[in-house]
C-alpha cells in the first residue's frame, strides 16, 4: 500500500475513534453498573471466538457479531464498542499481521467503530431499548434483528468501499465469500439473542451455557478445516510428484518444483543445496526480490555449518519465525529483508542428499504443520532428481562419440532438423556446414598403428572445439570425417573459419605417444585435412541437401584439385 495512504488511515483513526469513543460515553452512557466482573466475561468471550475465526476458501470469516449483539441489547452501545474493538485486537494479532501490515489495526477498528456508531444510532432511533427481555417486549426482537441487519449491511459496503478506495478491488458480490459471511451471519444471530435472552434472565452463567457449545463447535470446524486443508496439500503435493516424474532434465525438475511450491507456502526465496563431495553446493535460487549476492560467490558448506549445514547434520527440520533467530547462523546468501526461514533436509534412502531452504518477508510465516507436506515433496524431488541425472547422463553417452567426446551423428541430425525448423520460421538467416576429412589418415593408422591414429582424432576434436567454441557445434561424422554446424553464419565467414581449421592442422604437428615405433619417445606428426562448406538456403533446401552438398564440395572441390585446401559447394 502507498505509504501515503497508511498515514491517512492512522491520522483518522487518531481523530475519528479516541474522541468518537468519549463522546458516545458521554451522548449513550452505560446503563448498568456494577457488572465489571460480567463485562470482563464477555470479554473473555468475545476475544475466544475472535481467536478461533472459521476460515472458509482461506478467508477467515469474524464470527464475534454474535457476542456484540448481545452487549450491545444488554450493556449499550459504548461497551459494545469497547468490547468490539478488543475483538479486532485479538484477530489481527491471530492473523500474524506483518509490520508491513500493521495499517490493518486503524483501518479494521475505525470501520467496526463506524458500523458501530451509525448501526447503533438507527437502534435508538427506532425505539430501541436495553435490558428487557424478548418475551416481555416482542417488538423489541423486530428492531434488534434491524440493527443485526443494518450492522452487517454497513460493515459489507464499508469493506467494499475500502477494498476499491486502496487497493482498487471491485466487491465481487454473491461470491463464494459473500455468501459464507452471509449465511453465517444469519447462523449466528439467533445464538445471539438466546445468549441475550439468557443473561437476562440467569445471568452470566448464560455464557457457558451458550458460549461454551459455540467455541466447541468453532474448534471442531477449524479442526475439520485444517483437516480439509491437510488433505488439499497431500492431493496436491501427488499431482507434484506426478509432473516431476514426467520431467527428464534436472533444471526443469528443479524450477518446477520451486514453482509448485510458490503456490502452497508463502515462499519469496528458495534455495536447493545439493551435498557432493562431503559439502553442500547451491544448485538453484529463485528470489521474487531484487538482486543480491548470488549463490555462484557462496563457499560450499560443511556439515553444521549455516542453516543447511545444521539441518544435514541433525537430519531434522529448522522453522525460524525471524531474522533475529537465523541470522547469528547462517551462512546463505539471503536477502536482509527475510524473515520467516523453513529448511528442510531432502532425504533418499535415509540419506541426506541436499537441502531445501525456504524464506519469507513475513515473520512467522511457516508452521510445523507443513513439514510432513514438505518432507513428501523432498522424497518425489529426489527421486526425480536422480531419475533425471540418469536420463541426462544416458542421454550425454548415447550422444557422444566414446573416443572424441564430441557430438555423434544421431545428435547432429537432429540437431540440423532442429536448425532447419528455426530456419523456416525465420528465426535463422543462414545455416552453414563445414565438413572436414584427414587426408591420407589410412596411412597413418598403417605407419604408426591404429592408437596413433585415435590420438590424432582426439587431439584434432581438441583444436575444433577450441576454434569454434559457442558459434556452432562440432561433431564427429565418422571415421576421420568431422562436421561443424554453424548457425546464423553465412557462406564467407564459414568459408574464413573453415580456411582457419585447415591451417591449424596443417601447420601445428600432431603428437604421438602410442605409437608403433619406438618406445617411450615422442613423435611430432604433419597431418592436412580437405574442407568442403556448404550454406542454406543457398545452396540446399532440406538438411540431406546440405549435407550432400558439403560433402561434393569437399570430394570434388578439395579432394581432387589436390588436398589441403577448402571448397565451396558451387552449383
Amino acid at each position: 500500500m502507498d505509504p501515503k495512504a497508511k498515514k491517512i488511515i492512522w491520522i483518522s483513526w487518531l481523530s475519528i475513534v479516541p474522541i468518537g469513543l468519549y463522546l458516545t460515553y458521554t451522548f449513550f452512557p452505560p446503563l448498568i453498573s456494577g457488572v465489571d466482573f460480567d463485562l470482563f466475561a464477555f470479554l473473555l468471550l468475545i476475544s475466544f471466538v475472535a481467536s478461533v475465526p472459521m476460515v472458509v476458501n482461506n478467508t477467515p470469516i469474524f464470527l464475534i457479531q454474535w457476542v456484540s449483539l448481545a452487549v450491545f441489547l444488554t450493556f449499550g452501545l459504548f461497551y459494545e464498542m469497547i468490547l468490539v474493538q478488543f475483538g479486532i485486537i485479538v484477530l489481527l494479532i491471530k492473523l500474524r499481521v506483518t509490520k508491513q501490515q500493521l495499517y490493518r489495526f486503524p483501518l479494521n477498528s475505525l470501520m467496526f467503530f463506524v458500523c458501530s456508531l451509525l448501526s447503533g444510532v438507527i437502534y435508538y432511533a427506532l425505539g430501541g431499548v436495553h435490558g428487557l427481555t424478548l418475551v416481555e417486549n416482542p417488538k423489541l426482537l423486530l428492531i434488534a434483528i434491524t440493527y443485526a441487519v443494518v450492522n452487517y449491511a454497513l460493515n459489507q459496503l464499508i469493506l467494499s468501499g475500502i477494498r476499491y478506495a486502496l487497493f482498487k478491488q471491485k466487491q465481487q458480490y454473491f461470491g463464494k465469500d459473500f455468501i459464507w459471511e452471509t449465511i453465517t451471519s444469519i447462523l449466528t444471530l439467533p445464538i445471539g439473542l438466546v445468549l441475550y435472552t439468557l443473561y437476562i434472565e440467569v445471568g452470566v452463567v448464560a455464557l457457558l451455557f451458550v458460549g461454551v457449545p459455540f467455541a466447541s463447535l468453532s474448534i471442531i470446524l477449524n479442526l475439520y478445516y485444517s483437516t480439509e486443508k491437510v488433505n488439499s496439500y497431500l492431493q496436491k503435493a501427488a499431482e507434484i510428484g506426478h509432473e516431476l516424474a514426467e520431467r527428464l532434465d534436472v533444471d526443469g525438475v528443479l524450477g518446477l518444483f520451486l514453482q509448485k511450491l510458490k503456490t502452497l507456502l508463502p515462499v519469496d526465496e528458495a534455495y536447493v543445496l545439493d551435498k557432493e563431495n562431503g559439502q553442500l553446493h547451491i544448485i538453484r535460487m529463485e528470489s521474487n526480490h531484487g538482486k543480491f549476492r548470488t549463490f555462484e560467490t557462496m563457499k560450499p558448506l560443511k556439515k553444521g555449518e549455516g542453516i543447511g549445514g545444521k539441518v544435514w547434520a541433525d537430519k531434522n527440520a529448522l522453522i525460524f519465525s525471524s531474522s533475529k533467530e537465523w541470522k547469528p547462523i547462517t551462512k546463505e546468501p539471503l536477502s536482509p529483508d527475510m524473515e520467516s526461514v523453513l529448511c528442510v533436509p531432502i532425504v533418499k534412502s535415509n540419506e541426506v542428499v541436499g537441502i531445501l531452504l525456504l524464506a519469507s518477508s513475513e515473520k512467522r510465516a511457516y508452521e510445523k504443520s507443513q513439514l510432513m507436506i514438505l518432507e513428501i515433496l523432498c522424497s518425489y524431488l529426489a527421486v526425480a532428481v536422480e531419475n533425471a541425472r540418469h536420463y541426462e547422463k544416458t542421454k550425454e553417452i548415447s550422444e557422444r562419440c566414446a573416443l572424441t567426446n564430441l557430438y555423434n551423428y544421431r545428435y547432429l541430425d537432429n540437431e540440423l532438423q532442429a536448425e532447419y525448423g528455426k530456419l523456416m520460421a525465420s528465426e535463422r538467416k543462414k545455416i552453414s556446414l563445414i565438413l572436414l576429412d584427414i587426408d591420407h589418415f589410412k596411412s597413418v593408422n598403417d605407419t604408426y598403428g591404429h592408437q596413433s591414429g585415435n590420438e590424432i582424432l582426439r587431439e584434432l576434436a581438441g583444436r575444433l572445439e577450441n576454434l569454434v567454441g559457442k558459434k556452432g557445434t562440432v561433431a564427429r561424422y565418422g571415421g576421420e570425417e568431422f562436421t561443424i554446424l554453424l548457425p546464423d553464419v553465412d557462406k564467407q565467414e564459414a568459408l574464413k573459419l573453415a580456411e582457419l581449421v585447415r591451417l591449424t592442422i596443417a601447420n601445428w604437428p600432431f603428437t604421438l605417444e602410442q605409437h608403433i615405433s619406438e618406445k617411450n619417445k615422442k613423435l611430432l606428426v604433419n597431418i592436412t585435412a580437405s574442407i568442403g562448406v556448404a550454406t542454406s538456403p543457398d545452396d540446399a533446401d532440406d538438411p540431406q541437401s546440405l549435407i550432400r552438398h558439403a560433402d561434393r564440395a569437399l570430394y570434388v572441390g578439395a579432394k581432387r584439385a589436390g588436398r589441403n585446401r577448402v571448397a565451396q559447394y558451387v552449383k
